[in-house]
């Protein structure tokens, strides 16, 4: 198993920006496919990016298209989340989420999940 754990969630007006980072341990990192998803209040989570182990593919969900960007760094163990042009609707939890050796969509293929870190966007 690997341990993960979220920062830089918080407070932000619509239309600023925050980097969400995720930091791995217990395994080597560049053996997991990584991913964001969501939670937001009364709602499923849902799929927000993911990236590959090498970071040479990523998808993205469609509402976050063109604002979000994941990244990951190796030497560094972590995998990020750039959010610009944020919205009230991307008000959520959102969680890192890791699976050895493949690159998913899918939350049902993630085995390895964070704690959760809140993003609240105001209007």
């Amino acid at each position: 198993q690997v341990q993960l754990v979220e920062t830089g969630g918080g407070l932000v007006q619509a239309g600023g920006s925050l980097r969400l980072s995720c930091a791995a341990s217990g395994r080597t990192f560049s053996n997991y496919g990584m991913a964001w998803f969501r939670q937001a209040p009364g709602e499923e989570r849902s799929f927000v990016a993911s990236i590959s182990l090498s970071g040479g593919t990523i998808a993205y969900a469609d509402s976050v298209k063109g604002r979000f960007t994941i990244s990951r760094d190796n030497a560094k163990n972590t995998v990020y989340l750039q959010m610009n042009s944020l919205k009230s609707e991307d008000t959520a939890v959102y969680y890192c989420a890791a699976r050895r050796r493949l690159f998913s969509t899918v939350q049902s293929d993630y085995d390895n999940w964070g704690q959760g870190t809140q993003v609240t966007v105001s209007s």
